[in-house]
């Protein structure tokens, strides 16, 4: 059985990536473009990883990361945050959240398909 993938992204072009990159190295990709509604589409389809984006609409990656790590049974999920802000003190806050893995667009192709499997393998 695959491991599931859900891309929280609110860009189409970087939704539409990274789907099709971790779908061709055999992940089962879900997508959600909101902040809103997320952390409700997390516990409904509890994924193996999340990919979040940090700044998102109606609700921020790092709130959506904060109320992850307070639930019992998310508290360990894998987090694999992207943002486009990679000044020191987001990827601070980031790690104080307890984010699993923080990495700024863009991205190569072969830097985040090896640290999603880094994440899921662990």
């Amino acid at each position: 059985m695959s491991k599931s993938v859900l891309i929280v992204e609110d860009e189409p072009f970087i939704m539409e990536a990274l789907s099709f990159l971790l779908k061709r190295d055999g992940l089962d990709i879900s997508t959600f473009t909101d902040g809103q509604g997320c952390v409700e589409r997390i516990q409904a389809l509890k994924p193996d990883l999340v990919i979040l984006d940090m700044m998102l609409p109606n609700r921020s990656g790092m709130q959506i990361l904060e109320d992850l790590r307070a639930m019992d049974d998310f508290s360990n999920l894998p987090v694999l945050m992207l943002t486009a802000k990679g000044q020191k003190k987001d990827r601070a806050a980031a790690e104080s959240a307890g984010v699993s893995l923080f990495m700024t667009k863009p991205f190569s192709n072969k830097e985040i398909i090896q640290n999603v499997h880094r994440l899921l393998d662990r």
